[in-house]
């Protein structure tokens, strides 16, 4: 059995299309699943006027099933061998006698069971049970209501088309005073066939609609903009410039894709690439037709949902919007740089970055700030310095420019162009643009010192200042990009190799945080949970790095080694891919259990984690046997191979010295010479735990073994 269902609408919001697309292919198969039926294909589809799903063999009904079903306890069920109200109430619901329970064994003691047969319903009749919760189940942004009903939907809806095979599948959608009822009678496309269209056959459906101007499948429509713009780039000896978000935005604009090629003025051309492609895209939703990868050619291609008959009117009506675009744009280009950039400064005292918080002007002077202590940490130049410190001054001034006012877009590309039209240095120039850099996850790097900084002193300001005013992202809510903003800061200091010492940073930030905000709790402590929580996402996820290495690396409720991760963010990387090295070629194997033994004793000790010298806390004259005596010069000796470690960042010395210690370890635990370690005098037992806590030391260079969990 053939079965479809189309819900037909007003037009529908692009990117709402394919969420719902999404949705239905999660919870439609789910739905039927759960009912015991299995088609054998399901398809979905979404056109701005409607959203379908069409279903090929369906069987007829549900096929007959044998169900065990589980009852109360026996204990519950009977009482001195009758029956209690319990069971007579079970057999009651499932509509079978009392000689039908059975009482069967499980875990949790004795329970009534029945076996049932059940017969299979008709598949009609589990369709129009299910149909009204797939449309009501999907989700979106700005759901509205019409008519005087309470049902909501992104946008009304105007008919309803079921069909099982050749025959309508009755249903209903009632909305208040109105009641759209099932039917086969669609609707073609709004200009080229705005008569209905009746559809004979569920599976005639693609076909139906492809002769009535409308392509209901999304990747059918996408393949043939992507075919129409490629043949007319090639006519304008050109290369599309095609953005993702744009094509799968036009896809579900139109319902019958027609590419059509438009011109402007040349003159236009001397305006900045992005501003060119900014008002194409963002405003007109055309594709930018590039000449080289740095020079446009002074056309466009547009994908129209008219007559394809008409292509030249259209042209000459997207043709007359794109050149007062373009022209408002060059006014304000020009206006812009008849003023130097940094004279925007003082217009920044009137943008408000956030009320609590004070204006956009007084967020550049934390920048400054934070981007100084930044630079101290890495010890950069004179020069570097000056040119980070203009950076940081400049980098939020073009957000008061006529262009990014209106093409908010261009923020950071505008204050890139207006600082070199300013005399700026490259330098501060690449840097004003890369400081936003990355702005999302497959976003490029900003690969410029004065980028990288200030990117990291914005990021951090906002960071410490939104946390200060308690508004803490939770659950699926981060209306200031808080967890992008800490990812950008992570993802940015180990692509760029920064050494630089986030805890200290942090703790400068709350500080001044807290010198203005004296009523408010610092944020400090928020802020290392919150970073810590981003480091492991970013290493599980970004890395593949296996969950348990990156808690061995991060520490379990580990105050010393937060700390630690928060100073060297660089390391924590490097340990964790090492970690996963050693994993992969079996050396953690060799060393897993006997340093996770000795951690797991050490534990009953009280020695200092950072101990690493025997000789400091270890008395040889407490030794009885001489497997102490071997562990303990093996610790000594294992010192200047950890030092090194440390040192260098070389932690494949570390792990050669707990190789050579592993067969001394093993003697002292098991060996003909082994010890109790748990002994009743108790200053031997301490002086064989702090043995052992020497060498757990030793291993948390490294990881914290008690975390990873065996192979």
């Amino acid at each position: 059995m053939f079965f479809l269902l189309e819900v037909g609408t007003e037009e529908l919001p692009a990117d709402f299309i394919d969420e719902a697309i999404a949705q239905w292919q999660q919870i439609i198969p789910k739905s039927l699943e759960e009912n015991f039926l299995t088609p054998d294909n399901l398809e979905v589809y979404g056109t701005p006027r409607r959203l379908a799903i069409l279903i090929s063999g369906l069987p007829e009904q549900q096929k007959d099933r044998d169900e065990v079903i589980k009852g109360p306890p026996v204990k519950a069920a009977f009482k001195d061998g009758k029956p209690t109200k319990a069971a007579e109430g079970f057999a009651r619901k499932q509509e079978v006698t009392l000689d039908d329970l059975e009482i069967r064994p499980t875990d949790k003691g004795d329970f009534v069971f029945i076996e049932k047969k059940i017969k299979g319903r008709q598949t009609k009749e589990i369709l129009q049970e299910s149909i009204p919760n797939w449309i009501n189940s999907l989700e979106g942004r700005r759901f509205m209501r019409w008519g005087n009903g309470e049902l909501r939907f992104s946008r009304p809806i105007r008919w309803l088309v079921a069909l099982c095979d050749q025959e309508i599948l009755p249903l209903e959608i009632v909305n208040g005073d109105s009641t759209i009822t099932s039917d086969r009678l669609s609707r073609g496309h709004r200009i080229l066939h705005p008569d209905t269209v009746s559809i004979a056959q569920a599976a005639e459906y693609r076909e139906t609609f492809r002769a009535v101007y409308v392509e209901v499948d999304p990747k059918q429509r996408q393949q043939i903009i992507e075919k129409d713009i490629e043949t007319i780039s090639q006519q304008l000896t050109g290369t599309a410039d095609i953005p993702e978000d744009l094509l799968t935005e036009v896809i579900n604009l139109v319902e019958y894709p027609t590419a059509v090629a438009g011109k402007f003025d040349p003159e236009f051309l001397n305006l900045p690439t992005e501003v060119i492609i900014t008002v194409m895209v963002k405003h007109q939703r055309y594709f930018a037709v590039k000449k080289s990868a740095q020079e446009l050619l002074p056309n466009f291609i547009t994908i129209a949902n008219g007559d394809p008959n008409k292509k030249d009117i259209i042209a000459q009506g997207n043709e007359r919007v794109i050149r007062a675009r373009l022209a408002d744009a060059q006014f304000f280009y020009t206006s812009d740089c008849d003023e130097p950039l940094d004279s925007y400064l003082p217009q920044l005292e009137n943008v408000t970055f956030q009320k609590e918080l004070g204006t956009m002007r007084y967020k550049v002077d934390r920048i400054m700030d934070m981007a100084q202590q930044i630079s101290e940490q890495l010890e950069v130049r004179e020069q570097e310095q000056e040119e980070i410190e203009s950076t940081a001054l400049l980098c939020k001034a073009d957000l008061v420019t006529q262009m990014v006012y209106e093409f908010p877009e261009l923020q950071g590309i505008m204050g890139q162009k207006y600082a070199l039209a300013s005399g700026e240095s490259e330098e501060v120039a690449q840097g004003i643009f890369e400081h936003y850099l990355p702005r999302g996850a497959k976003d490029i790097m900003p690969k410029s010192l004065t980028g990288q900084v200030v990117g990291i002193a914005d990021r951090l300001d906002t960071l410490i200042s939104i946390f200060g005013l308690g508004m803490i992202p939770t659950g699926s809510g981060d209306p200031f990009a808080l967890r992008r903003a800490a990812n950008a800061i992570i993802t940015v200091t180990w692509e760029a190799e920064l050494p630089i010492n986030l805890a200290q940073l942090l703790l400068q930030g709350c500080q001044a945080f807290m010198a203005d905000h004296g009523d408010k709790e610092s944020p400090l402590e928020a802020l290392q949970t919150f970073f810590i929580q981003r480091i492991q996402n970013i290493l599980q996820d970004d890395f593949n790095i296996d969950y348990d290495l990156v808690n061995a690396v991060l520490g379990e409720a580990d105050a010393e080694y937060m700390e630690r991760a928060l100073q060297n963010l660089l390391d924590v990387k490097d340990r964790s891919e090492f970690l996963q090295e050693i994993r992969s070629n079996g050396m953690l194997d060799r060393i897993y259990e006997t340093i996770n033994r000795s951690t797991r004793l050490a534990a009953k000790g009280d020695l200092e984690y950072t101990e690493l010298d025997p000789s400091k806390v270890v008395r040889t004259e407490l030794f009885e046997k001489s497997s102490e005596q071997e562990l303990f010069n093996g610790l000594m000796a294992l010192v200047s191979k950890t030092t090194q470690a440390q040192d260098e960042g070389d932690y494949q010395l570390l792990i050669e010295g707990l190789l050579d210690i592993i067969p001394k370890v093993s003697n002292f635990f098991d060996g003909e010479d082994s010890v109790l370690v748990m002994d009743d005098n108790q200053n031997i037992k301490q002086n064989r735990l702090n043995l052992l806590g020497v060498l757990r030391n030793h291993g948390r260079v490294l990881a914290n073994f008690g975390a990873i969990v065996k192979n």
